[in-house]
Formats: C-alpha cells, sequence, structure tokens
C-alpha cells in the first residue's frame, strides 16, 4: 500500500478556504489566522512569496463561494483583518504584494455577478494596509515601502495589472487615506502619497490612466479644497474655544431660548431636524489638506521632462492652472460682500454665455439697441401724425409721409423696357436729340 503523501498546511488551508459548506470555509479563516500569528511570531519564522501565494488562492476562491451581502462584508472584513496578524513588517509588505498579484491574475475570470463583492475586498484591503501603517506612526521608510509596491504591482506601466484592477484603485485611493489619516497627515505627507501618480501620469502612454488619475486625484482634490478649509476653520474655531471662548458661546446659546420662534416646539425641532439634516448633507466627510502650490510645482516639474508626451504634459498643464493660487481662483468671494458676488458671478455668466454664442446670435443680441431706438423713433413718428391729424389738414408731403409710416407699403409699378416718362424741363442727352433730327 502506498504511503499517504503529507501535503503542506498551506495547501490543506487553501483546500478547506475553497469548500462548498460555509462551516468549513469559517473553519479553515479561523485557523489561518491562528497559524498566521504562530509561525511569524517565532524569529525563524515566516512565509515565502509561493505560500502566500496559496494561501491568497483559497482565501479568493473563499470569498467567491460566499453568497449574500452582508456576509460577504463580513467576510471581506475577516480576510483584509488578517494583515494585523503578520507581525513584522516584511511579512505584511508580502502579504499586500501576493494579494494584488492574485488579484492581477484571477481578475479576467471574475464574471460580471461577482465583480461587487471582490471591488469591496480591494477596498478593505487598502483600508487596513493604510491602519497597520497609521500603527507604526506614519514613518517615512514603511510609507515608501507601500507606496513602492502599490506602484509596482498596480500603477506602472509594466504591471500586469488589468484596467478593471486600476480604475478602481485610483478611484479610492484618496477616499480611504481620507479616512484612515486625515486628522493626521500634514500637507506635506500628503503630497509624498501623490506622487506616485504624479510620475504615472507624466510617464503612461494609457489614456485610460491618464484620465482616471487627473479625474479621481487632481481634480478631486480641488473639487474638496473648500472642504479642506472649512476643515481648518472649524479646528481654529475649537482652538479658541479652548482660549476661553465657552462663556460667549454659552450665552449665545441662551439667547434663542429668550425669545421663542413662532409655532409649536414640535415645528422648531422639526425645522432644527431639516437643517441638520442639510448640513450632513453639504458634508463631503473626511477630507485631506494640501498645500497646493506644492503640489501645482510637483506636476509642472514632471510635466517638464523631456520624456514626457505631448499629450501627458497638455493634460497636466490643464490641471497645473486649477491648482495656481487657489485662493484667487476657487475662493474670490470670500471677502465680498453677498449682493456683489452675486453681481460678480452674473457678470461671469454674461460673458461666457457672449463667448459661447455664434456670430449670428451675436449680431441680433447687439442689434437689440438699435432695433429698439428704431422702434422708438416710429412710435415717435406715429404719435405726431396723430396730433396733427387731431389739429387739422396738413400739407400733401406731410400727409403721404404720414400714412407711409402708419399705412402697408403700396407696391410700385415698374415701367416696361424701352418706356421712359417725359419730364418737363429735362434736357434730353446729345446723341437722342441727333437721333431724332436725322429721323425727322
Amino acid at each position: 500500500m502506498v504511503p499517504r503523501v503529507q501535503l503542506p498546511p498551506e495547501i490543506q488551508l487553501a483546500q478547506r478556504l475553497a469548500g462548498n459548506e460555509q462551516v468549513t470555509r469559517d473553519r479553515a479563516v479561523r485557523k489561518l489566522r491562528r497559524y498566521i500569528v504562530a509561525r511569524t511570531g517565532r524569529a525563524a519564522g515566516g512565509f515565502t512569496h509561493d505560500e502566500l501565494l496559496k494561501v491568497w488562492k483559497g482565501l479568493f476562491y473563499c470569498m467567491w463561494m460566499q453568497d449574500k451581502p452582508l456576509l460577504q462584508e463580513e467576510l471581506g472584513r475577516t480576510i483584509s483583518q488578517l494583515t494585523h496578524a503578520f507581525q513584522t513588517a516584511e511579512a505584511q509588505h508580502l502579504f499586500l504584494q501576493t494579494f494584488w498579484q492574485t488579484m492581477n491574475r484571477e481578475w479576467t475570470g471574475i464574471d460580471r455577478l461577482r465583480l461587487d463583492k471582490f471591488y469591496m475586498l480591494m477596498r478593505m484591503v487598502l483600508n487596513e494596509s493604510l491602519k497597520a501603517l497609521k500603527t507604526r506612526g506614519w514613518e517615512e521608510r514603511h510609507m515608501e515601502q507601500l507606496l513602492g509596491l502599490l506602484t509596482t504591482e498596480i500603477l506602472h506601466p509594466d504591471s500586469q495589472a488589468p484596467n478593471g484592477v486600476k480604475s478602481h484603485f485610483i478611484e479610492i485611493f484618496l477616499e480611504e487615506l481620507a479616512k484612515v489619516g486625515a486628522d493626521e497627515l500634514t500637507a506635506d505627507q500628503n503630497l509624498k502619497f501623490i506622487e506616485p501618480f504624479c510620475r504615472i501620469a507624466a510617464q503612461t502612454k494609457d489614456s485610460l490612466v491618464l484620465h482616471n488619475i487627473t479625474r479621481s486625484i487632481f481634480e478631486t482634490i480641488v473639487e474638496q479644497a473648500p472642504f479642506a478649509i472649512e476643515d481648518l476653520m472649524n479646528e481654529v474655531g475649537v482652538e479658541d474655544m479652548s482660549e476661553g471662548n465657552e462663556q460667549e458661546l454659552g450665552e449665545l446659546a441662551e439667547k434663542p431660548c429668550e425669545k421663542p420662534m413662532r409655532g409649536s416646539s414640535r415645528g422648531a425641532a422639526v425645522d432644527l431636524g431639516e437643517e441638520q439634516a442639510r448640513d450632513d448633507e453639504d458634508s463631503a466627510g473626511p477630507v485631506l489638506q494640501f498645500d497646493y502650490e506644492a503640489v501645482a510645482t510637483k506636476l509642472f516639474e514632471v510635466a517638464g521632462r523631456q520624456d514626457t508626451p505631448s499629450l501627458n504634459r497638455k493634460r497636466l498643464y490643464k490641471v497645473i492652472r486649477k491648482y495656481v493660487s487657489p485662493k484667487a481662483c476657487l475662493f474670490p468671494e470670500d471677502d465680498i460682500p453677498e449682493k456683489a458676488a452675486r453681481k460678480l458671478q452674473e457678470g461671469r455668466r454674461g460673458r461666457k454665455t457672449a463667448k459661447r454664442l455664434p456670430k449670428c446670435r451675436l449680431q441680433n443680441t447687439t442689434g437689440r439697441d438699435e432695433q429698439e431706438d428704431l422702434h422708438a423713433d416710429l412710435s415717435a413718428g406715429s404719435r405726431r401724425t396723430r396730433q396733427d391729424v387731431a389739429t387739422g389738414p396738413t400739407a400733401p408731403q406731410e400727409q403721404t409721409c404720414a400714412q407711409g409710416r402708419r399705412g402697408a407699403r403700396r407696391r410700385r409699378r415698374r415701367p416696361r423696357a424701352g418706356a421712359r416718362a417725359k419730364v418737363t424741363g429735362c434736357q434730353e442727352p446729345e446723341i437722342k436729340q441727333k437721333r431724332t433730327q436725322a429721323n425727322k
């Protein structure tokens, strides 16, 4: 009898993770966590690259077999939190690297009905990787290691990442980074996080990647600038409160109680609830702080290189124009009263519509004043004729003018060819005089 070959524990776990029964898969996930903690805790322990690829193969099909959205979300959270089970930064780095390699390899085989849960898994793994970076105090060495991993496996033109993985990663990067580090990261640290995107935007020859980076990274930063400034103002307000403004705020809070609003108290509570709901809708969640001038300088430096394609350079220059002097470009109405700001906006809209109108429409708009003047003259002439009719008979010339103004134009009768009316007192040409004398 042939002895049974003992399989490595990684393959055994992978087979159980891809089992048909949910109970078997759940037990395999718990055993995998304990196995990771025990193996990475030893000094000589650790996983190889091939072993972690086998583990991720089983985890991938464990997610593949899971149904029902709530259970998928719970399983995705459990799988992503396996990142914290590794005791060393090098083991975590290898675990994340093999995850993105597995997603790149298996992405083309995912059907349309299973895409959403793998999108969710990618988001959760990215979030947990940033949390692991946060637990290490956002050290520059670990930050560069993580950014290098993401650039090599996803963003770089030589990577094997499909367009779906690239597009989704670019779309969710700033959002997940804001969720994890919006309260702690400085503007310089945030600039380091987007430096790989600046380099890839200048180097890539894929127009889809260029469009996604400019839209989801650079233009999103500009769009979130008002919320970022609002967060700064709130932080300044909190500091002022801690310095001694609590009494003034208490007095302001007591003033509405002295003068109750019209209507019942229930209606007032409803109004407050509506205002709070509007504020919640207007808020954009956590927002990252950026030094816009530094971002524009970095983009200009990358776009100005000789090896940058002309299409990428033009696109980056358009983005740079939005970053130049953001205070003047984004918030011109901050120091202006409301009426003046409205007039300024209306003037801008008028200029924009005038630029967009074609020449014929421009001629019509510019000729309106002339038409109004012409209508004014006609109305004045009609008033004069009415006054003249009321006073008495007028000269024949004035009557014909008035009739011509008030009535419809009469069609003139054209004379036939060769017929010419003889007018008394007019001299004929010399040629005609000679002809008439010769005929006589």
